[in-house]
């Protein structure tokens, strides 16, 4: 028998797993030029206004609450992936390199956001919110036009407290094949902390931080369910507009905005390899 030859079985395995994972996507992005306004079954190819085709694309741009919704969802999702990044990278760099009293109940902490279900992380949050704000504004004496209430910024600081613990496992994981000597070489050399960190240090763990970094954009991007409990007035993303629509009747304007997302998705993810090739 020829090691080296591939058996039937495993292609045909391998293709049914694609396109099990596959097969929604590009249904989806069918579905997203289907004359039909109910999105249920596919009448043909829409061919309407001056877009023909691309119809569902040239209304989707129209929509204002879409666009709004996007500036809430890059906003939330740039913001809390810097801050979560950088938490999480110096996080990182003080749990591998240092001993301090608590370390061991810190790396276990760790984990509490990433195993907790959502749903409850998100009500805990809620509750945390309004308990702070009520009590902010009871002793403040705030008018109820100056009152704090949940808003983009809540959003933000949740979208980084659930991000922060993935970014400090996956750098933490790069660390972990770190090489010291590098570093000591170089100060040897002359160099202070701040360059050596510089030139050195965040060099080599740059591919870790980076796909931190995108995980956590990933995260904050299609979340929902802490979204949901922390979202207020004027801080619709789009998992939540999306799930205001199936509510009522979801048109093919929906797979229009899936389709445009997934290649942006596919866009960052491809800078992204880019970028740790060249690293």
């Amino acid at each position: 028998m020829n090691p080296t030859r591939r058996s039937p079985w495993i292609t045909l395995s391998a293709l049914l797993v694609y396109v099990f994972l596959y097969a929604p996507i590009a249904v989806l992005v069918i579905f997203s030029f289907n004359a039909s306004r109910t999105n249920i079954v596919f009448e043909g190819v829409v061919n309407q206004g001056p877009c023909g085709p691309f119809y569902w694309y040239c209304e989707l741009f129209q929509n204002r609450d879409v666009i709004e919704a996007t500036r809430n969802t890059l906003i939330i999702a740039l913001t809390s992936t810097f801050f979560a990044t950088l938490i999480g990278t110096l996080a990182a760099l003080a749990l591998q390199r240092y001993e301090f009293r608590g370390k061991r109940a810190s790396e276990t902490a760790l984990y509490f956001p990433i195993v907790t279900p959502e749903i409850v992380m998100g009500i805990g949050i809620l509750v945390l919110f309004s308990a702070f704000f009520s009590w902010i504004n009871t002793a403040l004496a705030l008018a109820p036009t100056q009152r704090l209430t949940m808003g983009l910024g809540t959003v933000i600081v949740s979208h980084i407290a659930f991000s922060v613990p993935f970014v400090t496992l996956v750098v933490r994981a790069r660390l972990h094949g770190f090489d010291n000597r590098v570093e000591e070489a170089a100060m040897d050399l002359g160099a202070n902390e701040f360059t050596t960190f510089r030139r050195i240090t965040f060099p080599l763990i740059a591919p870790g931080v980076l796909a931190g970094a995108m995980l956590a954009f990933t995260l904050s991007l299609d979340d929902f369910i802490i979204t949901f409990f922390t979202t207020g007035p004027g801080a619709t993303t789009l998992p939540i507009y999306v799930y205001g629509l199936l509510r009522r009747i979801v048109t093919p304007e929906v797979n229009a905005l899936s389709t445009i997302w997934i290649v942006v998705v596919l866009f960052a993810v491809g800078i992204s390899q880019w970028f740790q090739s060249r690293r």
